[in-house]
């Protein structure tokens, strides 16, 4: 048994009497494992690393993603984001009138509800606050992407995502961006936007699409690091 580093992911190699090279991330932090014929180097096994590493590194984020899911009970002095920024969650309890959400002094988020609401009705009244702050921004950043890169959007929508931040409908110009960017910073959002919106140009991932990124939006490596970090 050995171990080989392709783009600082570390990957456990085992050489067997078998005719095929075999991947595969596994739980629970997403370590990722390479079963190789006996005759097979290790420069052989980078380069089908490579050619993986869209599948591999998406892999590698669902695990990530599961690791950092905490349960959340949406009570009163709980952390919650807001583009990257924390607040304290303060939560009151209403005898009358609709459940709703307002930010106060930019350090609370106040949760009205009505006694006894479940964890669920109080999760689904944040997301709904939530969906809609994120639909305040979204159209100014596609608007000024469009302009940039010269593509039109014919039409956008929010989703709760597991594996993707983003994703793109080529042949009808829609783009769904992730629920969860709303709790990142700013900047990960435009990154995703811009991303999105370029696959209207080239639809892959290949050296050409990160041609285009490294052209219209440099910073795009640091920011999708930082994404997949936070």
């Amino acid at each position: 048994m050995s171990t080989i580093t392709v783009n600082n992911i570390e990957i456990e190699v085992t050489r067997k009497n078998i005719k095929n090279i075999h991947l595969s991330v596994h739980p629970p932090n997403g370590e990722v494992k390479i079963s190789s014929p006996l005759h097979v180097n290790d420069n052989a096994l980078t380069l089908f690393v490579l050619s993986k590493m869209e599948w591999l590194q998406n892999q590698i984020y669902k695990f990530k993603i599961l690791d950092k899911i905490k349960e959340t009970y949406y009570i009163t002095g709980e952390t919650h984001y807001l583009f990257g920024k924390p607040y304290l969650l303060n939560v009151i309890e209403i005898d009358k009138g609709s459940p709703k959400v307002e930010m106060r002094n930019k350090k609370y988020i106040d949760l009205y509800i009505k006694k006894e609401s479940s964890k669920e009705k109080k999760e689904k009244i944040m997301k709904e606050w939530y969906r809609e702050e994120l639909k305040k921004e979204i159209p100014p950043l596609i608007e000024k992407w469009e302009e940039i890169i010269g593509e039109k959007v014919n039409d956008w929508g929010v989703k709760q995502m597991r594996t993707r931040w983003g994703s793109c409908n080529t042949k009808d110009k829609r783009i769904w961006i992730n629920l969860e960017l709303v709790k990142k910073p700013y900047h990960c959002l435009e990154y995703v936007i811009v991303h999105e919106i370029m696959h209207l140009v080239e639809r892959g991932h290949g050296l050409f699409f990160q041609r285009l990124m490294d052209k219209f939006y440099p910073d795009w490596r640091t920011i999708k690091e930082q994404l997949n970090r936070i």
